[in-house]
């Protein structure tokens, strides 16, 4: 808690003396122009600085759905974006003028006449403008950019170690995919492409790790046909995510609300898929099992339901050699199954969508998300258990990817320890 209130102190602390260093060179620019400092320019300009340090505190410490907390996010860095372009400008123009100062300084025979021009050396109204192009130059292609990634599928292939595999799972594949949300699709036709690559990786079996609609079942009405395709020769194992229960909807009474869950795992029904709901099943090959759980959505932050009971979803387990968890919220993983349940191996979620924003390579990812969620994209290992958090399908919040594309996941399973892991 402490931790979190000097955060809560240092960060806006922080972000307003960059903004007074922004304003000072965007005086300087336009230093022939009076309005940078005129009144009401200063109180739009600091109205604003507040008011994305706000939005970036709510978005972190307090409850709000998703797609709200996302755009909000999203604002705000890009917005920081254009700023830390501009202050490296800004920076180039200090180091310029103390270059200056010192060349003068440390020469021989100083003139006390000419040291006074030099006490104040003048900032670059050409380098201030040419910050702010700079700084517009990024959001621009943003803007440009934002909703082509929105269908841009792509696959990433993951080698899972387990040590107590069976060994004949040994190879077996497992598709996933995540946050499908069928109701910010604008393009039915484009969506079906990552379907059939999904279907082009001839998995074993597909997880998918819940929001399947934004708010409510209605939603999969117009894409149900396009996902009723997603199936493998094992099975099709689902779980419910925070959004797919109605929490977000103003139903007129408690029975429009529990008739809209109903129909939740009537949709799934009819895409053939098997939802775990704090259960677990038994996959069997050759007379060896694993185990498959799922529960309810479970989320550490107080904004997101716990649904999920654990304690029911892992009743009857104890002899699979191998367990694997469908959680949608992956904060589930470092705040209740890794304290308590040692004997799940591998947990599969989705959940942030990367925020839609970020970079993402094979050797390096980033994005604002992370400030939030310690486990927000791919592999995490804490000892010998594991959590793979996949971007999701869809999006939420603001039609756009940068940087975090759709994803859908291939796992392949391997017996024994991770090579990597070796000394």
């Amino acid at each position: 808690m402490q931790g979190n209130a000097l955060y809560f102190v240092i960060v806006p602390l922080v972000l307003i003396i960059i903004d007074y260093y922004i304003l000072r060179g965007i005086q300087t620019a336009f230093i022939k122009r009076q309005f940078t400092r005129k009144k009401w320019f200063l109180s739009l300009y600091w109205f604003g600085s507040i008011f994305l340090i706000t939005i970036l505190l709510l978005s972190i410490y307090s409850k709000m759905s998703v797609g709200a907390r996302g755009a909000f996010l999203f604002l705000f860095f890009i917005t920081f974006l254009f700023k830390i372009f501009y202050v490296l400008f800004i920076a180039v123009d200090d180091l310029r003028r103390f270059i200056i100062y010192l060349i003068h300084k440390n020469k021989t025979a100083p003139d006390p006449e000419k040291d006074k021009g030099f006490k104040s050396i003048p900032r670059s109204e050409f380098l201030m403008k040419a910050g702010i192009l700079a700084g517009a130059v990024p959001l621009y292609l943003i803007k440009h950019n934002m909703s082509k990634g929105l269908y841009d599928y792509h696959v990433i292939n993951v080698e899972l170690y387990l040590p107590n595999l069976p060994k004949a799972f040994d190879g077996m594949r497992i598709g996933q995919i995540s946050d499908i949300h069928s109701g910010s699709f604008h393009n039915v036709y484009n969506m079906q492409g990552g379907v059939q690559m999904l279907l082009n990786q001839k998995t074993d079996v597909i997880f998918f790790t819940g929001d399947l609609v934004n708010g409510q079942t209605s939603e999969v009405n117009r894409v149900i046909d396009v996902f009723k395709k997603v199936k493998a020769p094992l099975g099709v194992y689902s779980i419910l995510g925070n959004h797919d229960y109605g929490d977000y909807v103003n139903w007129p009474n408690p029975a429009a609300k529990a008739k809209n869950l109903q129909d939740m795992h009537q949709a799934h029904k009819t895409l053939g898929w098997d939802l775990l709901t704090d259960e677990h099943r038994r996959l069997k090959i050759d007379g060896q099992e694993l185990g498959i759980l799922g529960i309810g959505n479970w989320g550490e932050m107080s904004r997101f339901p716990k649904y999920g009971k654990m304690e029911q979803a892992v009743k009857g387990t104890d002899d699979l050699p191998v367990k694997l968890l469908l959680s949608h919220d992956p904060s589930h993983w470092r705040a209740e199954v890794i304290p308590k349940y040692p004997q799940i191996d591998v947990m599969f979620s989705g959940h942030t969508h990367g925020m839609q924003f970020g970079v993402r390579t094979p050797d390096f990812q980033w994005s604002p998300i992370e400030y939030v969620y310690s486990e927000w994209a791919g592999m995490y290992r804490e000892k010998h258990q594991q959590i793979y958090v996949n971007v999701g399908y869809g999006f939420l919040g603001y039609p756009g990817r940068i940087g975090m594309l759709p994803e859908i996941t291939v796992f392949t399973l391997k017996a024994g320890e991770d090579p990597l892991l070796k000394a």
